[in-house]
């Protein structure tokens, strides 16, 4: 038996379903609960098992607490136990000459790129004091055969760059305004601000465009009721 949608109660076929916040949706009623933006799987965020937009993801806030005599005295608590177990931590630690750092990837990378550099480093001082000492060495098939090794040979492996997706064409200069504040969620996205000119917007979807932001030069994805056509 087909399920029912969460936007509206009507049956939801295997071919338009999506699933998601332990409900099912129309892919058309998958949309934000403020501005009704249609949405996806990359773009959602979700609160209290319903969908939101970046923009108007619900905000959560602290909240105070009275200073009551009761909260005084745990608050007044707890700092003299973080002072005990400083103090015993300290008396554990003297005279060791060390502090204790996680052992983690980054740091593990750092320790083999010094590692690397100071290998290099030794290689270099002990060929300048060699050729110092020595003189030039003699032509000989021992000596040819001896070829210290060159700091080019310790390589370091970059990090690999993101790719960026190609952007679509323009599509014949159709111009839109902006009429919120928008703030990009992803790579393929761009930012822009109310009032500003969308220029070569291309229409992707029924809840996304692809445009270039004529202040600001950037190209990108956005939302489709974010702007409204000049």
């Amino acid at each position: 038996m087909n399920p029912l949608c969460s936007r509206c109660d009507k049956i939801v076929y295997p071919t338009e379903k999506v699933n998601c916040l332990d409900k099912f949706w129309h892919k058309g009623c998958f949309s934000c609960e403020v501005c009704k933006m249609t949405l996806n799987m990359k773009n959602y965020k979700g609160f209290d098992k319903r969908p939101y937009c970046s923009q108007h993801y619900p905000k959560t806030s602290f909240t105070s607490v009275a200073d009551t005599p009761e909260n005084l005295r745990l608050m007044q608590q707890s700092k003299v136990q973080s002072q005990v177990l400083y103090k015993e931590d300290f008396e554990k630690n003297k005279g060791k000459g060390f502090s204790v750092v996680a052992d983690t990837p980054e740091m593990q990378r750092v320790k083999k790129t010094q590692d690397q550099i100071s290998n290099i480093k030794y290689h270099e001082d002990f060929e300048k004091t060699r050729m110092g000492g020595e003189g030039p060495p003699p032509e000989s098939n021992a000596n040819k055969a001896y070829e210290p090794a060159s700091p080019q040979s310790y390589n370091y492996e970059p990090q690999p760059t993101r790719s960026v997706a190609a952007p679509p064409p323009p599509s014949g200069g159709k111009r839109y305004k902006a009429v919120y504040d928008y703030v990009a969620a992803d790579e393929d996205e761009v930012s822009f601000a109310d009032g500003d000119v969308i220029l070569d917007v291309q229409q992707i979807d029924e809840g996304w465009m692809f445009g270039r932001v004529e202040r600001t030069g950037l190209q990108g994805m956005l939302p489709a009721n974010y702007v409204e056509p000049m």
